[in-house]
C-alpha cells in the first residue's frame, strides 16, 4: 500500500487523474496539476479532502509547474489532448503539450531529492493501425507525415523515448504505461463506451464510423489503476515499458453498440455513417509482461464494467 507520500498529479482533474486521486487520497498528500479544460473532479467526493490541493496550471508553463510540484515523492503524468475529434481539430496544441509539457515535468522532476517514481502514461496508439497481442518490446510506428490523427501517437512516443533518456543519463525513476481503452463513471469528452451509453439511455440513435468492424480490448479504469499502482510499488519497474489492458474485453465498435442498448434496454438505433479520418483498425494488448513482472491481473470484465458504468451515467440523465 502507498503510504505517507506526496503524489504530483498533472492532469488531474481528468477521468483517469481523479480516479487516482480518489484511490489514494486517505492515505497520502495528493496535487492536483490541471487547466480544468475536462473537469471529473466534480465528480468525485474529494474536493475538500485534507489531504487534496488542486492546482490549476498549464504544463507548459515551466516556472508554475516547477514550483508546485516541490516537494513531491511520486509524479503520475496524465496531462495531454485526448480523444480523436480533439486532436484532430488540435493537432499542434496535442504535439505542444505532449512534447513540452512532458519535457517541462521530467526536468521538473530531476531536480527533486525525494523521488520515489515518476509514472508517464503513454498511449497504445504506438502500435499504428494494426496491433494484436502487442508487446512492449514490438516495433512502434508514427504513421504518416501530414495525418493529424498521428500527433498524439508521435508525440506521445517521443515523451517516451525522452522519459527513458532521463533515466539512463540521470537516473530518473521513470515507468511509461501504454493504456489500451480505458472506460468507467465518470468519464468525459469522448470515448465509444461513454458515448454510446449517453446516447441509449436518451433513445437517441447511436452513430458508428464506417461498418463498426473495428476491433478493441476495453480496460476498466479500476483495472488500470491497479496497473498504476503496481509500477509505482514495484522498484523493478523504473525504467521499463508496461501494456496495461484487458484482452479479454475485445469486442467490435458495432458487437459493442448493440451490447450497451441491450444491457440498457434501449430503444436506440444504430446509424452507419462515412469516416473521414485514418482510424486504428484493430488494437489488443499483450499483457504477460505486466502479468510477470508486477503481478497485473485485469478483474472487471466487459459487461460488469458496462453494468457498472451505465449505473452512474444514470444519475444524470
Amino acid at each position: 500500500m502507498i503510504k505517507g507520500k506526496t503524489i504530483f498529479i498533472t492532469g488531474g482533474a481528468g477521468f483517469i487523474g481523479s480516479s487516482i486521486a480518489e484511490r489514494l487520497i486517505d492515505n497520502n498528500k495528493i496535487i492536483i496539476y490541471d487547466n480544468f479544460l475536462r473537469d471529473s473532479l466534480k465528480y468525485k467526493n474529494i474536493a475538500d479532502h485534507k489531504n487534496i490541493e488542486i492546482i490549476e496550471g498549464d504544463v507548459l508553463d515551466a516556472g508554475h509547474l516547477n514550483k508546485s510540484v516541490m516537494g513531491s515523492n511520486i509524479i503520475i503524468h496524465l496531462a495531454s489532448r485526448a480523444g480523436v475529434d480533439n486532436v484532430l481539430k488540435n493537432p499542434t496544441e496535442t504535439m505542444r503539450i505532449c512534447l513540452i509539457g512532458s519535457c517541462n515535468i521530467f526536468e521538473s522532476a530531476k531536480r527533486l531529492k525525494n523521488l520515489k517514481k515518476i509514472i508517464d502514461l503513454s498511449t497504445s496508439e504506438v502500435f499504428g493501425n494494426y496491433a494484436y497481442k502487442s508487446e512492449e518490446d514490438h516495433t512502434t510506428t508514427m504513421g504518416i507525415v501530414g495525418e493529424a490523427r498521428w500527433t498524439y501517437a508521435v508525440s506521445k512516443l517521443a515523451a517516451e523515448h525522452l522519459l527513458h533518456s532521463y533515466h539512463k543519463e540521470f537516473g530518473l525513476p521513470g515507468v511509461s504505461i501504454r493504456p489500451f481503452n480505458i472506460y468507467g463513471p465518470c468519464q468525459t469528452g469522448e470515448g465509444a463506451i461513454h458515448t454510446f451509453i449517453k446516447r441509449a439511455l436518451k433513445n437517441e440513435t447511436i452513430q458508428i464510423h464506417g461498418n463498426g468492424d473495428q476491433i478493441r480490448s476495453w480496460c476498466y479504469i479500476d483495472d488500470l489503476i491497479d496497473g498504476i499502482l503496481l509500477c509505482i510499488e514495484n522498484e523493478k519497474s523504473v525504467g521499463n515499458v508496461y501494456n496495461i489492458g484487458n484482452p479479454v474485453g475485445t469486442i467490435t465498435i458495432l458487437h459493442l453498440a448493440k451490447l450497451i442498448i441491450d444491457i440498457c434496454k434501449s430503444e436506440s438505433e444504430i446509424e452507419f455513417i462515412p469516416k473521414n479520418y485514418t482510424d486504428v483498425e484493430l488494437r489488443i494488448p499483450s499483457i504477460e509482461k505486466a502479468r510477470k513482472e508486477l503481478g497485473f491481473s485485469p478483474k472487471i470484465d466487459l459487461e460488469e464494467g458496462i453494468l457498472k458504468t451505465i449505473e452512474w451515467y444514470k444519475k444524470f440523465v
